[in-house]
């Protein structure tokens, strides 16, 4: 455990704020007192763009007073909605200075599925892109003012000012920051009550296990909307003076052309992208010949044992070349969430001398509640658990496997106008409910299984979890999607047995007299995942589908809307 990691505020408090933490507004002021001319929030379009923590601080105040005059005040909800810029940072901190609710909107979501939730979210103003502006601007239900996130349509938030700069003092810790907006992979989308105590005490909490500086550039790549970059990244950089580089592309080129542009030192994003990463760095050493590619498999193996062993990372010299590839010979660490990572990926990137580590989280969380230290990292394990997080595995297994209940400081207030919801995902003892199954070790690091709702159970009676299988997919080049379920094979019995749905990646697509090779490569793939398996976990059958199935914006299939 590193040395508490909000120790400086103890130089603002009586100055700045006066509860336990500042809350969110107070902790940007004290940053930009602490950092003034550090590079904040920064973009390439096409060339760099970047304010630095004062000219930042400025903006958002100018734009706090702008939305008092329009009657925004303490508790009042405000969505903002569009793709990652430093736009969308100044409206989310402008909100909150001005007292307001931010409610932070998935911009892919079609115009009709936002506007059921800025009516339900009762939205007094909108923040909105240029894409979406003209079907609000003539669509305006309930909203009573419409702002854009774009230079080219009016009302531009860059351009806006008030009668002078304004900050809400009335605003406590216990006040509602947030309200994100969740479907996970398996529902309605339930709005997730957080407030500014939640969000800071999990900034500050993640900083135990994982040391970052205000020389840091964080690479803000998933949409801010969706709660891990939100915290992780965003708030996170913002707490210590840190940059933050808005992605505008998520395809690969454009990611690598970023982070060797802005010397991206905290590299933060979700399996799909490091299993790429990876898959396309390996591909390359194999081209060079079985002998290279040999020994240098056979040299990571060595870097990761000394790195394991002796806690010296020798792989950040001897893989510098390849590093360079992946445009991280400037990176620090990289963390993986959103989703399970095969320990296979999570191990190279540790050998080739990255730090590489990966935690856990839930929205209702903050979201993070377990990270691997770099110092201690478990390859299989999403993490050790926070500080002042209690965790409990409800009704283990003899595996000691069972249901994920936490409880603390960061953990939501409830569901937005749904009791009935909020009821159900607490315990009486007030445990959330997670619907994950995992289990803890000695050290108290957690290890995932599988989410309950997904659980099959075979005709000899094991528990199988769907995603234990599909991790083992994941490195295989022929496979874009790969969803595993149960069926029930015996009617009478009422017994399941195992199948997959597999979606081939896009060039492993053929049509016609090649259809049938594609089949076989996948029946060739799952047969030597079978071997791999228990016998109660091999699939049975298997469908190829010729569309992809529906995916969340972090890049999850919704796994109950995948039909027969």
């Amino acid at each position: 455990m590193r040395p508490n990691p909000w120790t400086f505020l103890e130089d603002f408090r009586g100055k700045e704020f006066t509860e336990e933490l500042p809350t969110l507004p107070q902790l940007f002021s004290i940053t930009a007192k602490r950092f003034p001319e550090n590079y904040c929030f920064t973009v390439f379009e096409p060339d760099r763009q970047t304010l630095i923590y004062k000219e930042a601080l400025d903006r958002i105040l100018e734009v706090s007073g702008y939305l008092k005059s329009l009657g925004v005040k303490k508790g009042v909800t405000v969505a903002v909605s569009g793709k990652n810029a430093t736009e969308w940072a100044v409206a989310y901190f402008a909100v909150l200075y001005a007292g307001g609710v931010a409610v932070p909107l998935d911009y892919q979501l079609k115009n009709e599925e936002l506007a059921a939730l800025i009516e339900f979210a009762d939205v007094h103003t909108l923040f909105i892109d240029q894409e979406k502006y003209d079907y609000f601007h003539d669509n305006r239900g309930n909203i009573a003012h419409l702002l854009s996130l774009s230079r080219e349509k009016e009302r531009y938030i860059l351009d806006l000012k008030g009668d002078g700069p304004w900050q809400d003092e009335t605003v406590t810790l216990s006040d509602v920051a947030a309200i994100l907006f969740t479907s996970g992979t398996t529902g309605n989308p339930k709005g997730v009550m957080l407030t500014h105590d939640n969000l800071v005490n999990d900034c500050f909490l993640g900083q135990e296990l994982l040391t970052i500086y205000s020389t840091d550039v964080f690479y803000a790549l998933t949409p801010l909307h969706h709660s891990y970059t939100m915290t992780a990244v965003f708030i996170e950089a913002i707490s210590v003076g840190a940059e933050v580089i808005f992605a505008k592309s998520l395809a690969l080129q454009q990611i690598l052309s970023d982070l060797k542009t802005g010397k991206v030192t905290m590299l933060l994003s979700i399996p799909m992208l490091f299993n790429k990463m990876m898959k396309a760095l390996m591909k390359g050493v194999r081209e060079k010949g079985i002998a290279v590619y040999g020994l240098i498999r056979f040299l990571m193996g060595i870097s990761g044992i000394i790195k394991k062993l002796f806690r010296v990372n020798p792989g950040k010299k001897m893989f510098s070349f390849l590093l360079k590839r992946l445009s991280l010979e400037n990176n620090r660490i990289c963390i993986c969430g959103g989703g399970p990572l095969p320990a296979s990926t999570f191990r190279r990137f540790n050998q080739l001398g990255i730090d590489f580590v990966q935690g856990y989280g839930l929205t209702e969380t903050s979201p993070i509640v377990a990270l691997n230290p770099k110092e201690h990292y478990k390859e299989k394990s999403v993490g050790k658990i926070f500080r002042n997080v209690d965790v409990r595995i409800q009704d283990p297994d003899d595996q000691g496997r069972g249901e994920i209940l936490l409880k603390g400081p960061v953990v939501m207030q409830g569901y937005y106008k749904n009791e009935e919801e909020t009821r159900k995902v607490f315990t009486k003892g007030g445990y959330l409910i997670t619907g994950d199954v995992g289990y803890l070790d000695h050290e108290n690091y957690l290890y995932l299984t599988g989410r309950k709702k997904s659980l099959i159970v075979t005709e000899g009676g094991k528990n199988v979890f769907p995603e234990e299988i599909e991790d083992h997919f994941q490195l295989y080049d022929e496979i874009e999607q790969i969803l595993v379920k149960g069926f029930i094979q015996d009617e009478k019995m009422k017994t399941e047995a195992i199948e997959a749905f597999i979606y081939p990646a896009p060039e492993e697509e053929s049509a016609g007299s090649e259809k049938r090779s594609v089949h076989d490569r996948i029946e060739e793939i799952i047969k030597e995942v079978n071997k791999q398996l228990p016998p109660y976990k091999k699939i049975s059958r298997f469908k190829i589908l010729d569309e992809p199935m529906e995916m969340t914006t972090t890049k999850k299939i919704k796994r109950f809307r995948v039909q027969e």
